[in-house]
């Protein structure tokens, strides 16, 4: 208890610093899936082929290696990232392919019905995408959406590779500097578990809202 008390504020800062990469990553991450998601719908075969490339290379590639790559590499070709814009856009990108899939099963597990109803009734496709489909998909995104904000929770840890002074970089110089490798190592494992849990416990609310929400939705159609 000496060891944390005595290292309480560099433990909260890297916590703030964690759940700030954590929010702006989320953030980047829920724009390309959705952005992406979308775009795999598209009748035009050269829009899904780009975009199923893209959502593939970042699928594939190393989470580690991208922020390498834009912390270190990236400066040689005349741009230079800060360590935490860095680990924000390296997260965003790889979420946010992960995320785009989940995106595209919500969509395709609307009903075909829902599209030929609205087109019917002279909607859009813009109309219909934005006022039918993704309202109703949204509710199918929620359970994978609660497993992918574990997830990048979890991967903000990786930041520290690039000197970012999030909560395990903190912790590994309060290691280096008391020695006191059990206390330290079991309060950061609590606070992310702790973060973790609060998390999907406001995925879980926004589910029980949506369930209300969706059988008039439904009724309606």
């Amino acid at each position: 208890m000496e060891f944390l008390a005595e290292s309480r504020w560099l433990l909260l800062s890297g916590t703030i610093v964690s759940l700030r990469v954590f929010a702006l990553s989320f953030c980047l991450a829920a724009i390309f899936a959705l952005l992406l998601g979308v775009l795999r719908q598209s009748r035009t075969t050269a829009i899904r082929w780009a975009v199923t490339c893209w959502v593939e290379f970042f699928r594939g590639i190393s989470t580690v290696v991208l922020l390498f790559w834009l912390y270190f590499a990236l400066p040689f070709l005349g741009v230079s990232l800060s360590a935490e814009v860095s680990a924000v856009v390296g997260l965003g990108l790889v979420h946010g392919a992960y995320g785009s899939e989940v995106v595209r099963g919500a969509m395709q597990a609307v009903s075909r019905d829902q599209w030929e109803a609205a087109i019917a009734l002279g909607y859009t496709r813009h109309q219909t995408l934005l006022g039918i489909i993704l309202p109703q998909a949204f509710v199918a995104m929620l359970p994978p959406i609660g497993n992918s904000l574990v997830l990048l929770l979890k991967g903000t840890s990786i930041a520290s590779i690039i000197t970012v002074p999030e909560l395990t970089f903190q912790s590994t110089l309060v290691v280096t500097r008391t020695l006191a490798v059990v206390p330290i190592f079991t309060c950061v494992l609590l606070i992310y578990y702790f973060v973790a849990v609060a998390a999907v416990h406001l995925v879980r609310a926004v589910e029980v809202r949506a369930g209300r929400w969706r059988p008039q939705v439904m009724s309606s159609n």
